[in-house]
């Protein structure tokens, strides 16, 4: 089985390294037989091929079972035309990854929230308001004048059913409910077409209880009662801003895994951004990135039928838990004191005895 990894721009190279120190960890535990492949992407493809995304990379990506994708720098990129490609969107758009799979669970002295949480928000990925992704040609952001700038927002009833099935089978195998969240009070049309596809797929799981909630009302309860979480569902902008949300109050944006996943590809993603000003000196933290890849391996190993991907995955998490339990296997950003390789080498090692244990 071969995966593509392209760490990206900032922090990415050290958290990937990092993360990729767990998952040979894994490959010798649970004798996974992963080949990961290092491509180059971002600033650095920029100056020497002038592409943010190399056309190679891509059609090799296409070509293998899965991908990781660190960390990228977009702000500084240029417009796509000068070679600025935004690789998040490319692959969410030319793999067809309709579905943006965040788990969010608290952890003892790490949480903010006043409830305990675990929940999972399914994000639809492929169109809404994100000007890079809605359009077959064009963009979805134009400005007629120079003092006018208008912004088209894309909703399908196709990406609302099959991001909704994904939320619903989640929820099957958890505590069986799904809030799917709006704004139909304002967005009549577009998030009324949503909940009218939210509300079909519901009448195919009658064993799954529909709960509908306006955006502005889910924001608040995640702060005050996030308890009442199971699966939230929602469009794209909505789904990005609640994760971000979600994951904070969790203990951190740093501390949430992140799945892009389709009908036949899924590409593991840190949920954060390339955080240039910490870049080099060893202090990011890695857990996003690590548990998005071991996402992957679950993914990989549902699919493939493959136990040993699983058991590998939640091995990994259970290594996280681990290490972000104790104060001094924290990372800075959380309080502790080691750095990136360092605490890649402790998830590692608790890979290793999480499967001495299962033996």
């Amino acid at each position: 089985m071969d995966i593509v990894v392209m760490p990206g721009d900032g922090i990415g190279p050290e958290i990937t390294a990092a993360t990729l120190n767990v998952l040979r960890a894994a490959n010798e535990a649970f004798g996974l037989d992963i080949r990961y492949e290092i491509h180059e992407i971002g600033l650095g493809t920029l100056k020497t091929q002038g592409t943010t995304l190399p056309p190679a990379v891509m059609e090799r990506a296409r070509a293998v079972d899965g991908a990781i994708l660190g960390p990228v720098s977009t702000f500084d990129y240029p417009m796509r035309a000068e070679g600025g490609i935004n690789q998040s969107a490319e692959f969410r758009i030319g793999l067809d990854l309709y579905a943006n799979i965040r788990p969010c669970r608290s952890r003892p002295g790490l949480s903010l929230s006043h409830t305990p949480m675990d929940l999972i928000i399914v994000r639809e990925n492929t169109e809404g308001f994100y000007a890079d992704r809605n359009m077959f040609a064009g963009t979805g952001e134009f400005m007629p004048t120079p003092d006018m700038a208008l912004s088209v927002r894309k909703i399908t009833a196709q990406a609302c059913e099959r991001v909704t099935r994904t939320a619903f089978e989640l929820a099957r195998g958890r505590r069986k409910k799904v809030t799917a969240v709006h704004k139909a009070n304002v967005l009549k049309v577009t998030d009324g077409l949503f909940l009218r596809e939210v509300r079909k797929v519901a009448a195919e799981f009658p064993d799954i209880e529909l709960d509908e909630l306006i955006v502005d009302a889910a924001a608040a309860i995640l702060v005050r009662d996030a308890q009442r979480f199971d699966v939230i569902v929602t469009t794209n902008m909505f789904g990005d801003i609640l994760s971000d949300e979600a994951s904070e109050l969790s203990g951190s944006l740093g501390l949430g895994g992140s799945l892009n996943a389709g009908a036949g590809y899924a590409v593991a993603q840190a949920q954060h951004g390339s955080a240039p000003d910490i870049a080099g000196r060893d202090r990011a933290n890695p857990v996003s990135l690590i548990l998005s890849s071991a996402m992957l391996l679950d993914w990989l190993g549902a699919r493939h039928r493959n136990n040993a991907l699983g058991n590998a995955a939640v091995a990994i998490n259970r290594a996280v838990d681990q290490a972000l339990a104790d104060p001094a296997t924290r990372t800075p950003d959380i309080g502790g004191p080691l750095g990136t390789a360092r605490f890649g080498e402790v998830v590692a090692r608790g890979v290793m005895s999480q499967a001495a244990r299962a033996a």
